[in-house]
């Protein structure tokens, strides 16, 4: 975001102010949105929020889920790390398919992740649900997924 009603810098932190604004202007503020075809965006998580410890890596479910939303047949996504007794944690993707008729495959979908990040990011399991549930306000309740593993 950028304008006038933001901040100009944090106090005596030059460093922190250096991480989120560039030299135009622009506040990054670590949201993910998505942007739908008439071009109105919506603000869906945060980007550094949810951390996966999975095989001795610490991978962000943001990264995972903005990557699995650019496949055509994935409108929506969120990924959370559950327990795993070999890896720490492993990745699990719950999928809102554009299409539930014809979903992609979840080796498909790990195929796609480990393509366009590294192959460790792809989700070990993926589960096709119908919406993924949300507050009043329109944040992701990762919590109720989690409670649908149970």
């Amino acid at each position: 975001v950028r304008g006038p009603h933001l901040f100009d810098h944090y106090l005596h932190n030059p460093a922190a102010t250096a991480a989120v604004r560039d030299a135009d202007g622009w506040f990054y503020t670590g949201d993910l949105a998505t942007r739908d075809a008439a071009g109105s965006l919506r603000i869906v998580g945060r980007r550094a929020t949810d951390l996966i410890k999975s095989g001795g890596f610490k991978i962000g479910a943001g990264e995972i889920e903005a990557c699995l939303a650019e496949h055509p047949g994935v409108p929506e996504a969120a990924v959370l790390g559950v327990p795993d007794p070999d890896l720490g944690e492993r990745i699990v993707a719950f999928i809102v398919p554009r299409d539930p008729a014809d979903p992609p495959s979840a080796t498909t979908l790990a195929d796609h992740v480990a393509r366009d990040l590294a192959p460790h990011k792809r989700p070990r399991a993926v589960h096709l649900v119908e919406a993924l549930p949300r507050n009043a306000m329109g944040k992701l309740l990762k919590a109720e997924l989690r409670a649908r593993l149970d």
